[in-house]
């Protein structure tokens, strides 16, 4: 769970964030801790920034906000579960709407994307944790 709520950590994993190894960022706050905040400025990845807003012994939940190249705001959520022998099932969840019209003309071109960007990401996670 701490390599989550950490942002320090999150252009480690966060194949989104590599995509774009010019980005500016911004890391502010308490890692693992509300208003712990990770802001971005890049030319692929546009501008925006993810904020803790909760955090327990299970979830942590983030407030995800886009200003370039669109406003949108969105919810990430993250759910751990103990699951077998010292093994944790982790849930990542991303809702939130596009604005019009970007939600008609690239709504499931950008699921497509983000579903491989979920799947790379926990992938990139997994291991970060079993190396350390």
């Amino acid at each position: 769970m701490d390599k989550v709520g950490n942002l320090n950590r999150y252009s480690e994993w966060n194949p989104w964030q590599q995509s774009d190894p010019t980005t500016k960022k911004d890391i502010s706050g308490t890692p693992n801790t509300p208003g712990h905040k990770y802001a971005w400025e890049g030319k692929k990845v546009g501008v925006g920034s993810l904020t803790l807003n909760s955090i327990d012994d299970k979830h942590i939940h983030f407030d995800l906000q886009f200003l370039k190249p669109w406003k949108s705001q969105a919810k990430d959520n993250w759910l751990f579960e103990q699951w077998g022998n010292g093994e944790t099932k982790v849930t990542w969840q991303n809702s939130g709407a596009l604005p019009w019209p970007i939600a008609r003309l690239m709504g499931p071109m950008l699921q497509k994307s983000l579903s491989k960007q979920f799947e790379q990401g926990l992938n990139n996670l997994k291991k970060m944790v079993e190396n350390n």
